[in-house]
């Protein structure tokens, strides 16, 4: 038994540990080919320890060697039970410590986000050590001592243990796609907002035919404003038509910011924010503010349409209101079922707490929504974190957004809108209010904020101009 050990403390711990720091130093040297550098060192010194190993064969076998491989499939079958499969989970820092002879190479793959190292590293080293004493036995043919029953039972272990761990992948296969990210707003909007920002020169926020009849000269009259990334053109394009100066005063003062709707509606709450532009809270926000002894002021300033969309591949052009309840609900799963073709559908969601989720969660009422899709993304410092997906252009897949984001803020040709219970989001429909998901476009505000200038700054947006501007942007106007 001791000498069972000594051999794997050897040749699974200190080889392995040597080889990890190899690795450690070529993957800084070749940083874009993160997997093909970490691997080959401890390919090539597995298999090349296989092969010295086998110079004079052990007496106890060759079936001590394969107890790693058992081992590494085991210990990643329970920790992607524990951790869901998710490998950002904190779980993982402890399956390292289990597998601490490659310490050095898992801290550099956590540091870069290169999750999968934690079950290939080991894997890697470990059949290529078979490998080289497979080769070894056939050069020199030779015969060491090798239990049937033990190989069976290693093998069944390993093929038992590796198979848990690709269903718990699998599983989260289902739920979980490739990440592309955030590239804009410092990660917090998934369009690029420049063309609508007021420090742009060439922005396309609309003008007024004459001189506005409200405007704020003091910077620290001007209430700063925040709001949902769809809401962003109009809060911007009221600043820029009645803030003076505003070009030179955001260079030195934040009065026009965006953060998105989860993070803008707790800077309303704590006064970091004067206006928050979007749709209806939440049942959570609204909460959030009683908890906080805060009243929100709900202001109208724009109509708007809750749409939802698909590929233009899809023969479906039309949803019933209990129909989409089925399909985020779970219960209805197939495209063939409502029409269309015989595919799975990928239903995408938006993030809680977001404008259009709560929107969604509206149109609901008490049927529950399954669980989102969701992605795992990188995040600082090289590690991962999970989100809910953003919306994929699948030949099956279907989401929702509000009208002016999905066709004019970030516009996809690539996509087709549904109509609901027969009637189409069209300008006209939502100014009727014929169209079933028409929703309203909110400045909100705290009723104790004692800013002078906010009052009669949301009078002038629901003036004629506000709504001229509104309409220019590409809402529907409150009087149409």
């Amino acid at each position: 038994m001791t000498i069972k050990l000594k051999l794997l403390f050897i040749w699974f711990g200190v080889v392995p540990f040597l080889l990890s720091i190899a690795a450690f130093i070529v993957m800084n040297f070749i940083p874009d080919y993160l997997m093909i550098s970490a691997l080959t060192p401890l390919i090539l010194g597995g298999f090349l320890a296989g092969i010295w190993v086998l110079r004079k064969p052990p007496k106890q076998g060759i079936i001590v060697f394969l107890f790693p491989l058992v081992y590494t499939a085991v210990l990643w079958a329970i920790f992607m039970l524990i951790s869901g499969g998710f490998y950002g989970a904190d779980a993982w820092l402890y399956y390292s410590i289990f597998h601490i002879a490659l310490g050095p190479l898992y801290f550099l793959a956590m540091f870069m986000g290169e999750a999968r190292l934690f079950l290939w590293a080991p894997l890697a080293y470990e059949f290529s050590f078979a490998a080289g004493i497979c080769l070894a036995i056939f050069i020199k043919r030779v015969h060491p001592a090798l239990k049937k029953k033990q190989l069976i039972t290693a093998l069944t272990a390993f093929v038992l243990a590796i198979g848990t761990g690709a269903a718990v992948q699998w599983h989260r296969s289902q739920t979980v796609l490739p990440s592309y990210g955030f590239q804009y707003g410092g990660g917090y909007s998934s369009t690029d907002l420049t063309p609508y920002e007021v420090t742009n020169p060439d922005n396309k926020l609309p003008k007024l035919k004459e001189k506005p009849t409200f405007t704020i000269a003091t910077p620290d009259e001007m209430p700063v404003l925040d709001g949902a990334e769809a809401a962003y053109p109009v809060y911007s394009a009221f600043a820029n038509t009645a803030y003076e100066n505003i070009k030179d005063i955001t260079e030195k003062k934040e009065v026009v910011t965006f953060t998105n709707t989860i993070y803008a509606y707790e800077r309303l709450l704590s006064g970091e924010i004067d206006i928050y532009f979007g749709a209806e809270p939440s049942k959570e926000q609204q909460a959030m503010a009683i908890k906080e002894g805060k009243e929100l002021v709900m202001t109208p300033i724009g109509k708007e349409a809750f749409v939802f969309f698909v590929n233009p591949q899809n023969t479906v052009n039309n949803l019933q209101v209990s129909e989409i309840q089925g399909i985020y609900s779970g219960k209805v799963k197939n495209w063939s079922k409502l029409g269309g073709g015989n595919d799975k559908i990928i239903a995408f969601q938006r993030p809680k707490n977001s404008g259009s989720q709560t929107l969604l969660e509206k149109i609901m009422g008490d049927t529950p929504i399954m669980e989102p899709l969701k992605e795992d993304v990188p995040e600082g410092m090289g590690g991962i974190m999970e989100q809910v997906a953003d919306y994929r252009n699948y030949e099956n897949s279907i989401g929702f957004s509000f009208r002016f984001f999905a066709t004019g803020m970030n516009p996809n040709s690539n996509i087709k809108l549904l109509a609901i219970n027969g009637i189409e989001p069209s300008p006209e429909n939502i100014a009727s209010g014929s169209y079933p998901f028409t929703a309203t476009l909110y400045a909100i505000t705290l009723k104790d904020n004692p800013k002078p200038t906010i009052q009669p700054f949301l009078k002038w947006m629901q003036g004629p101009q506000g709504q001229e501007i509104v309409e220019k942007i590409g809402y529907i106007s409150l009087d149409q």
